[in-house]
């Protein structure tokens, strides 16, 4: 039956609309906000439905002609930090923890990487980063800007 249903249902109100026994004032307010608040979103959803249907747009375009356009700034960017080939010994020693190469000891996991009697020299980070660093010559496969072809010595880095 449609009591048992209402007392149920997770609906908010409906359990205070169907009840078994007399019609009440608590029973015609929670009849009148349920049909109130249902006919509130019938209303908003047949608007915005009608709205949608509608396919309204706007569109503005301002178009202007450029007579010599400059060569835009650029980003090159490789996502691997370093030239692991570049690495020397000396680099694991010093530069190990940058690199992601040490344990939570702060020791180089696998020997085949260093040697235990090396003994690291001194260590230059200005050196390093400009060595295992990545050269734009070559990352940069191709380049073309207006019609002209273009290559590393037309950026800064």
């Amino acid at each position: 039956s449609i009591q048992i249903f209402a007392h149920t249902s997770s609906l908010h109100g409906i359990r205070h609309i169907f009840v078994y026994g007399p019609v009440t004032i608590r029973r015609l307010l929670w009849m009148l906000a349920f049909v109130g608040s249902l006919g509130l979103l019938l209303v908003e959803s047949s608007d915005r439905v009608a709205f949608y249907f509608s396919y309204q747009h706007v569109i503005k375009v301002d178009e202007v002609m450029a007579n010599s356009l400059v060569f835009p700034a650029v980003t090159i960017c490789n996502l691997n930090e370093f030239r692991f080939s570049k690495l020397t010994t000396n680099d694991l020693y010093h530069a190990g923890e940058l690199l992601a190469l040490l344990d939570v000891n702060l020791q180089i996991p696998d020997p085949h990487l260093a040697e235990p009697a090396y003994k690291p020299k001194v260590f230059n980070m200005q050196e390093f980063l400009g060595r295992v660093g990545h050269d734009l010559k070559d990352m940069l496969l191709y380049c073309k800007f207006k019609g002209q072809e273009c290559s590393q010595k037309d950026f800064k880095t």
